[in-house]
Order: C-alpha cells, then sequence, then structure tokens
C-alpha cells in the first residue's frame, strides 16, 4: 500500500518522496485527511498519458465518418441569438 503524507509533511520531505518515486514508490497526498494527490513514478505517468492517447485515438476512428461542419457554421451556431422563454429566435 502506498505511503500517505499530509501536504505539510510532503512539503518538509519532498527529496525523499521524489528519490521514493524514483524507486518506484507511490506517496499519496492528503490535506485535512482527504487524499488529494499522488507523487509517482514517471513511468507511470507516461503510462496513463499514453493509455489516454490511445483511448482518444479510438473514440476518433469510431467517429471517422461522422458528418462534419465548417468552423463558420460551428460560430454561427455558437453566436446565434439565444432562444427566449416561448422558444423561438429574438
Amino acid at each position: 500500500m502506498a505511503e500517505s503524507l499530509s501536504i505539510r509533511e510532503a512539503r518538509a520531505h519532498l527529496a525523499e518522496v521524489v528519490t521514493k518515486a524514483e524507486s518506484g514508490e507511490i506517496t499519496v497526498i492528503t490535506r485535512k485527511g482527504e487524499r488529494v494527490g499522488a507523487v509517482v513514478p514517471i513511468e507511470i505517468l507516461d503510462a496513463i498519458e499514453e493509455a489516454a492517447d490511445e483511448l482518444a485515438a479510438r473514440e476518433a476512428e469510431l467517429h471517422r465518418d461522422d458528418p462534419t461542419v465548417s468552423m463558420a457554421e460551428l460560430l454561427a451556431d455558437l453566436f446565434d441569438a439565444p432562444p427566449d422563454s416561448a422558444g423561438s429566435t429574438a
């Protein structure tokens, strides 16, 4: 299980926390007893980023043949007058 440190403890022992990350250990950072972050080995961060990129690529591939709109159409839709309370445009 990962070691947990308060923000104050982590700040006081930052060099040690980083050394532990270099050796493969995870340190969880807490604030008021709640887990708010972690110092992890860079390999873990790299793996998470690669997985996120892969998921995004798969999602994009699923929508490759979806219809598209031009930037001008998108901007026109975004900046058209908002509908009034009756549902029609002003």
